[in-house]
């Protein structure tokens, strides 16, 4: 079946109809990585948006459920190249064409992405239709598309009720390390799935207390921190600053998510509450921008934003160059920035844009990239270790006050 994606500008593009047959209204963003589509589609931070793959050929190793980023797709619409609806691979559970149509997410293939990616990239990001309708009128679409904002998205994706995650307490929970795995038949025939490859060789977490807010996070963040021994308690987006205080966790994650930075002026003001507490503190993505505005600073929304699992940071205090997975649309206005309160910490390589922030006489770092990949390198996945660090540290400083 013939379908159409129909941008803000007029542009149409004509392809072929994949996934649920629906229309839909979204805002147009493309993602640069090579593979991960399933982690891509899985990240609550694409909520309100349809994704553009650059890459090609999408779908050739199939879905694998355990690599989901969250218990269900949240892309509004899917566009690429060339969908694979035969895939190899021994993970496998289903095809993408099949995911996509039980989740009812829309898509289009067959369509130029070079191009659609070229007009993203020299008008900006803008909002579009994906259609099934041959009979559509341009002057009828064109108002809708331009009236499309992404809202409050964060209510949205963050989950209902807190719940928890018990930390490893042996390596023999978590899966093998990176490069050792064994593929073994007669347990794949029986049924058994391996454990995820981990690169952690010691667990550095045990007995902290993570208090994770969920502004749509990726599974991979509370994981990464599991992995290491940490508990984790993550707590829903709207959670009142005081409750998370009261259960005296050893260090707050601010996690990632969706939309624009200053919609959320409520979560803002509970995370200024954070802030003045002496509990180290680490966020990424979403939760970076927002301490960011809780601390009196600013956000922009972006031309066209970072999306892929291919963006170097630079670390300003050691120099050293870091290939990391981000996806943003907004950046921290340095310009704006109050030195006083933070200072920048990394830049990406490519536009100079700020990355990361340390804040001045507090136990608080944020990063704008994601340590936690999935998709993407795992090259910054030491930031969990510092985070941990900065809690012992300050637990250590603890006991020093009580035993004068």
């Amino acid at each position: 079946m013939k379908a159409f994606l129909i941008l803000e500008d007029g542009t149409v593009f004509e392809g072929i109809q994949i996934g649920a047959d629906r229309e839909v209204v979204s805002e147009i963003v493309f993602n640069t990585s090579m593979a991960g589509y399933l982690e891509v589609l899985t990240d609550p931070s694409y909520a309100g948006q349809a994704v553009c793959m650059t890459y090609p050929l999408i779908g050739n190793y199939g879905i694998c459920k355990d690599d989901m980023e969250s218990k269900k797709p949240w892309s509004d619409g899917f566009i690429v190249r060339e969908l694979s609806r035969n895939f190899s691979n021994f993970r496998a559970d289903f095809s993408i064409q099949q995911f996509l149509e039980e989740n009812n997410v829309p898509g289009i293939a067959g369509i130029d992405t070079r191009a659609l990616t070229k007009i993203l990239r020299k008008k900006g990001t803008m909002n579009g239709m994906i259609t099934t309708d041959a009979h559509y009128r341009l002057e009828e679409v064109l108002p809708r598309l331009k009236a499309y904002t992404t809202g409050k998205v964060v209510e949205k994706v963050t989950c209902k009720e807190k719940y928890e995650l018990k930390g490893s307490r042996d390596l023999s929970e978590n899966g093998a390390l990176s490069g050792s795995a064994k593929f073994v038949q007669a347990a794949y025939e029986a049924g058994e799935r391996e454990k995820k490859p981990s690169l952690v060789k010691t667990l550095n977490g045990i007995g902290k207390r993570v208090a994770l807010l969920d502004l749509g996070t990726k599974d991979n963040i509370a994981y990464s921190l599991k992995i290491r021994g940490c508990d984790v308690t993550v707590y829903p987006a709207t959670t009142p600053a005081s409750e998370i205080i009261a259960s005296s966790p050893d260090g707050i994650m601010l996690s990632n998510g969706p939309g624009d930075p200053k919609e959320c002026t409520a979560i803002i003001a509970e995370i200024k509450k954070l802030y003045d507490t002496d509990i180290p503190i680490f966020a990424i993505c979403l939760g970076h921008q927002l301490m960011a505005l809780a601390t009196g600073a600013d956000t922009y929304k972006m031309k066209y934003g970072h999306r892929g699992g291919n963006h170097p940071v630079k670390d300003l205090a050691t120099g050293r160059v870091y290939i990391s997975s981000q996806n943003h649309g907004y950046v921290v206005d340095t310009d704006k920035l109050d030195k006083s309160v933070a200072t920048p910490a990394f830049i990406n390589v490519n536009d100079g844009t700020n990355e990361g922030l340390d804040y001045t006489g507090k136990n608080i770092f944020t990063v704008q990239f994601h340590p936690e990949a999935c998709c993407g390198p795992q090259d910054s996945g030491y930031l969990f270790d510092r985070f941990i660090d900065r809690m012992n540290h300050a637990q250590n400083l603890a006991k020093k006050e009580v035993s004068r």
